[in-house]
């Protein structure tokens, strides 16, 4: 097998990488791909690939004829998609296009594995149940609206021969992930009052919204699945990546509190405190479960655990 891997610089890259060498085997050949490249501790060298350059994304594909290519390139932060919009489609839908149409004509015996969102499905999620794969599609931000796009884009050209998985995976941290996600935000802001950096306060908004949660590992582990088991699947298949298990942002915070022997206490901020748009979603994963014989491995707590520790190891560094 040889995969290639866009956005490996980001968080999942790595995890990923690990992934794919457990599960499929360290003879696997991995090429590792980014907008901004470099040396990188996990990949050894990670080569420059802008996924909204047509020209540059069919010369990759033509270099390195993958038998997979995971496409973890995104805007992965909700706010940085909202600030800069046209950016956010020209990445998310015309990159996953670029893609798909290299591969159609330099490897088009090639799995594209795409990784798009659970937020795609949106409104649908105010039902309060379990969303499968088959619950419509109903986006209610510029990040959802482009995964969606692109996905929907992918399912269009699989009719035209393109061998792709449709991944949509829900909530997902671990070490290593930024600030501009919720778990890391609270342990970050733990980590720098233990470290007498900051006031013994954390100031939050609204902390009923509930949300699918998964270790990024077993996120991981679903995409090395993916590849490992691409050719028993059919072409266009769509994955939800989930727990089924909703968690109150509260909770969360409150066990990540728990783990701190500082004596901190949490301020609601007027401004903050807007409802959320959807107060629950959760996702039902049976198919992954059954066709990729995926289940998350990881207890939530012990991840929260991992994110505190690593917050705190990057407070001492600083």
């Amino acid at each position: 097998m040889r995969v290639l891997i866009t956005g490996a610089n980001g968080f999942v890259g790595p995890y990923v990488l690990d992934a794919l060498r457990r599960i499929c085997g360290h003879e696997i050949a991995v090429a590792a791909t980014s907008k901004d490249g470099g040396p990188h501790p996990a990949f050894g060298q990670v080569e420059v690939l802008d996924v909204t350059d047509a020209t540059a994304v069919q010369d990759a594909v033509a270099r390195h004829r993958p038998t997979h290519v995971i496409h973890l390139a995104a805007v992965a932060a909700l706010g940085a998609a909202q600030a800069d919009p046209r950016n956010t489609w020209r990445i998310h839908v015309g990159g996953a296009l670029n893609l798909a149409n290299a591969i159609l004509d330099k490897a088009p015996d090639c799995w594209l594995i795409h990784v798009g969102s659970g937020l795609v499905y949106g409104e649908s999620a105010k039902t309060g149940r379990p969303l499968d794969e088959n619950t419509l599609l109903a986006p209610i931000d510029d990040y959802a609206v482009t995964k969606a796009a692109a996905d929907l884009a992918l399912g269009a050209l699989s009719r035209q021969g393109l061998k792709c998985v449709r991944m949509r995976p829900f909530n997902h941290t671990g070490p290593g992930q930024t600030e501009a996600f919720a778990v890391p935000a609270f342990a970050m802001q733990i980590a720098r009052i233990e470290a007498g950096l900051a006031q013994p306060v954390i100031r939050v908004g609204n902390l009923d919204a509930r949300r699918d949660f998964l270790d990024v590992r077993d996120i991981a582990n679903a995409y090395a699945r993916a590849v490992l088991t691409s050719r028993d699947l059919a072409p266009n298949t769509i994955f939800n990546i989930a727990s089924g298990v909703s968690w109150r942002m509260g909770d969360i915070l409150d066990l990540l509190l728990a783990r701190s022997s500082a004596k901190i206490v949490t301020e609601q901020e007027p401004l903050r405190l807007r409802p959320s748009d959807l107060p629950c979603i959760v996702g039902d994963a049976t198919r992954a479960r059954t066709l990729l014989g995926w289940a998350p491995d990881h207890p939530f707590e012990d991840t929260l655990a991992a994110v505190l520790e690593d917050c705190r190891a990057r407070v001492a560094q600083a």
